[in-house]
């Protein structure tokens, strides 16, 4: 698990840190907004198109070795990154780190899949949810600390550069500890190259308009074609299977009703969650002239929380199981609810900062039980063999959640503030929107619940 979480938590910091290291980025490179904007992009989608092709491949083949490939490919990104002189080859570094991510990922859910069972199980996604919430509380700090110490000329190149060192180390772990021999298909695996294709460009024509804003706008045409392709996939998938071959993803795994909901809830609930975040930086740094700094302290009570609170769910997932995620978006309306209240006494000075960092750790707090279990939950009835494209599939809807989520939220804000609204006003209109997703991802919950305690009791 330590050789697991190692890699993992180095992604999650980089994907945590980017934005408070984008200013300094654009002073030092001279990057304009259309380029710095695929600082975020390339390893959105790079990251995302690849998560469900290389889950079927560790699946299919070895998912130690994929693992290896993996950290090693998003740590020389890392170094490429450190050292780049222009904003282009610091772009394509970073595709090359989401290239890494999107096939480490993956693997860590297959072989957690693999190795564990039962409360196991449970206890090692509740560490992997831990992981998640040290990663992004530590980001956004340690990013503050670096450019604030080195200058904005080194600062955001040692952001990428601490990877290095810890990726090597990932690396040595995973040769020395990682089980061998997970080989499920023989020697001459069906990887089902058609069908990983498809999925690639259908995945990548539904994030493209919600990752890349900056553009024509007729990059939302790719929805469409997007939608095409996916129907194209799932006729390849059904009679690749049809004619004996080994589809990418059997459809079938989409009849189990526990990992249809768990993907729906939680792709819903990253289209609101992902996006608090976005409008709380975007307010203390424009609208109270806080710095990078103090945007990540405020978020830092929640991101421990959510370790926290990730750790005590993963006791108790088994034994209360869909209504401990029920409680999870109870505890988050409750916070959002809250920060709506306070937001308009923050904004106008009556109200200290604190006040608002909080009611967000509520939020934070209720992500540990909702993200964590949610994800045991929903691999619960997947077989072990096809651990690492489930695992990919639910982190792909996850994925697509946060586009959207990222993309549409912040653009009501800021149109909002064209419009002339105060910001204390404008974060309670964004947050009783983020309220509003939230509560139908609580539906979702709450039906698959009726539905869990119906099939026990016939």
């Amino acid at each position: 698990m330590a050789v697991l979480m190692t890699p993992l938590f180095m992604a999650l910091v980089a994907v945590s840190v980017i934005n408070v290291a984008l200013p300094s980025i654009q002073h030092s490179l001279h990057a304009t907004s259309t380029a710095l904007q695929w600082v975020l992009s390339g390893y959105a989608l790079a990251f995302g198109v690849l998560l469900i092709p290389a889950g079927r491949a560790g699946d299919a083949t070895s998912r130690r070795t994929l693992f290896i490939v993996g950290v090693s490919l998003f740590t020389l990104g890392s170094a490429l990154a450190a050292f780049a002189p222009t904003i282009l080859l610091l772009n394509l570094a970073r595709v090359l780190q989401g290239v890494g991510s999107g096939v480490l990922n993956p693997q860590t859910v297959g072989i957690i899949q693999r190795t564990f069972t039962g409360q196991d199980r449970a206890r090692a996604f509740a560490l992997l949810g831990t992981t998640v919430g040290v990663s992004t509380a530590i980001g956004p700090v340690v990013g503050g600390l670096l450019i604030g110490a080195l200058g904005e000329g080194v600062g955001w190149r040692w952001i990428f550069g601490m990877n290095v060192p810890i990726g090597i180390l990932a690396v040595v772990g995973a040769v020395v500890w990682l089980p061998r021999g997970e080989s499920w298909r023989g020697s001459r695996p069906d990887l089902d190259p058609v069908g990983a294709g498809l999925l690639a460009l259908t995945v990548l024509g539904l994030m493209l308009p919600f990752v890349e804003r900056t553009v024509s706008p007729f990059v939302w045409l790719a929805l469409p074609v997007a939608i095409g392709v996916g129907v194209a996939w799932v006729m390849w998938e059904d009679r690749y299977a049809r004619r004996g071959g080994e589809p990418m993803v059997r459809l079938g795994i989409f009849s189990e009703r526990g990992f249809t909901a768990g993907i729906t809830l939680i792709t819903v609930y990253f289209m609101g969650i992902t996006s608090v975040w976005v409008v709380v930086a975007l307010f203390v740094q424009t609208a109270l002239g806080g710095s990078a700094l103090e945007a990540g302290l405020v978020g830092l009570p929640a991101s421990i929380f959510s370790a926290i609170s990730s750790q005590v769910a993963g006791r108790y997932v088994l034994r209360f199981r869909r209504r401990l995620v029920v409680w999870g978006f109870l505890v988050s309306l409750l916070g959002l609810v809250s920060t709506v209240l306070l937001a308009p006494g923050v904004g106008s000075g009556a109200l200290p900062l604190w006040a608002m960092s909080a009611s967000l750790s509520l939020v934070g707090a209720a992500q540990g039980m909702v993200v964590s279990p949610n994800q045991t939950l929903t691999l619960d009835g997947v077989g072990p063999e096809y651990g690492g494209v489930a695992g990919g599939i639910l982190q792909t809807g996850q994925r697509l959640g946060a586009a959207v989520g990222t993309a549409l939220i912040p653009g009501i804000v800021f149109a909002l503030l064209e419009a002339g609204l105060a910001w204390g006003e404008v974060v309670v209109v964004a947050m009783s929107l983020i309220a509003a997703v939230t509560t139908v991802a609580l539906v979702i919950a709450l039906v698959d619940l009726r539905h869990e305690r119906s099939t026990r009791r016939g």
